[in-house]
């Protein structure tokens, strides 16, 4: 598959290694231009290119970007993208430790639906749930027990289906998490988020969600992290979370 990356990030940047593993032609771009990329492209085999060269001719294009960064692309960035290119959306709304406050996700707006709202082009969301970590060491096998499933929320259906696809090549489940007005179920604060939870776990998390009460729990992880030793791993992260969310008895 022809990918297209924006962002190299932690999440970008393995997403990077790892698409490039299964063979797939990655293609990888950020804000400071190609120049800044060449390690990670002799590293990965994927290609640095500009941010408007990482949509053309793709069938596939990750923003794996703050949340505020997406307001920041090129205008019109995806009005010379193939018209049936998917778009993944791996971003998540972080106001008080990030992205300051955007009014349309203060107002009810999903983040995944504000995201496809700059963009001018409907989105899936995948990925956000997930630490850089556990994407590069948590692959499995299929069928495996232990295997870490993700939700992947969307109004397409065959690209949720290729998106799911493209999941269990990489080594993880994809569990279908509805519609993009359903996509708060995986916002920060929610049980299915950075809990690394199999595909029962995840249905289960998903149908807990409380929307209300997300944004406290997504602050109260933050506080508690702070308090946390320097040298905390992100495997302890994902402890917390799970005591947080309840999510050990998902």
């Amino acid at each position: 598959m022809r990918i297209g990356i924006i962002g190299t990030g932690n999440v970008g940047g393995t997403l990077a290694r790892n698409l490039t593993e299964l063979g797939d032609q990655v293609r990888i771009a950020n804000s400071r231009g190609p120049a800044s990329l060449a390690r990670l492209a002799n590293e990965t085999g994927a290609r640095a290119v500009t941010i408007e060269d990482a949509v053309r001719d793709v069938q596939l294009v990750i923003v794996a970007i703050p949340e505020k960064s997406v307001s920041e692309l090129p205008k019109g960035l995806f009005d010379r993208a193939a018209k049936g290119v998917i778009i993944v959306d791996t971003g998540n709304y972080y106001p008080s430790y990030r992205d300051g406050r955007i009014e349309a996700i203060e107002r009810g707006t999903t983040e995944s639906g504000w995201v496809s709202s700059v963009l001018g082009r409907p989105v899936v969301k995948v990925f956000n749930n997930i630490n850089a970590q556990s994407l590069a060491e948590g692959a499995r096998p299929k069928g495996a027990k232990n295997r870490i499933a993700l939700p992947v929320a969307g109004d397409d259906a065959r690209a949720k289906l290729i998106v799911i696809t493209l999941l269990d090549d990489l080594g993880f489940d994809g569990v279908d998490a509805g519609s993009l007005d359903e996509s708060w179920r995986q916002q920060p604060g929610t049980p299915v988020y950075g809990t690394d939870l199999s595909r029962e776990g995840v249905r289960r998390a998903l149908a807990k969600a409380d929307r209300a009460k997300a944004p406290e729990m997504r602050e109260l992880f933050l506080a508690r992290r702070q308090q946390l030793p320097k040298g905390t791993t992100p495997r302890e992260l994902v402890q917390l979370r799970r005591e947080l969310a309840g999510a050990t008895a998902l």
